[in-house]
């Protein structure tokens, strides 16, 4: 994280703010990691990545159908589906951490 006032990694900065580290932690260390051992960051590149490789799939099986290589539209759709679906999740996703963006920056230290 950048922290381009430096009120956050200064020790003794406003209001006595000091990193913390959970356990086996410390600076140059790796960040935090969840209970299912994966950074938040590394999670959402892959969310993101899967989101892309679904869309890529739903617009290839259009592309087969109208082409006549492929005849189920039913199959097309079911993968239209799931990239719209999964779009979604990731824009939701999005917005809630935008949200939660503008609350922490909006608070008085």
């Amino acid at each position: 994280m950048n922290d381009p006032l430096g009120h956050i990694n200064a020790a003794g900065g406003p209001g006595g703010l000091k990193p913390t580290f959970g356990p086996g932690q410390g600076p140059g260390k790796a960040p935090l990691a969840g209970p299912n051992g994966k950074i938040f960051l590394d999670e959402l590149k892959g969310q993101i990545a899967e989101v892309n490789r679904l869309q890529g799939e739903a617009e290839i099986a259009a592309e087969d159908l109208v082409a006549g290589r492929r005849d189920d539209l039913e199959g097309v759709m079911i993968a239209t589906e799931k990239a719209d679906t999964a779009f979604k999740m990731l824009l939701a996703v999005r917005n809630k951490m935008l949200d939660a963006y503008d609350e922490v920056k909006n608070l008085r230290v």
